[in-house]
């Protein structure tokens, strides 16, 4: 529903596969691996992307 709503508004967006997500989330903490489970690594990501919106 949000990116109808935004493709509606002609607002930009991008959409990333959760493992894009994650290979983000250890490039950006300097990581050389992804962090096990997927959930630690889901939750660090939401974390960056709160402290980057603030």
């Amino acid at each position: 529903m949000a990116l109808l709503v935004l493709a509606q508004q002609s607002q930009p967006f991008v959409e990333f596969t959760p493992a894009q997500a994650k290979q983000a989330v250890a490039r950006e903490l300097g990581l050389e691996r992804i962090p096990r489970p997927d959930d630690a690594a889901d939750g660090l990501a939401l974390a960056l992307a709160a402290w980057y919106q603030r």
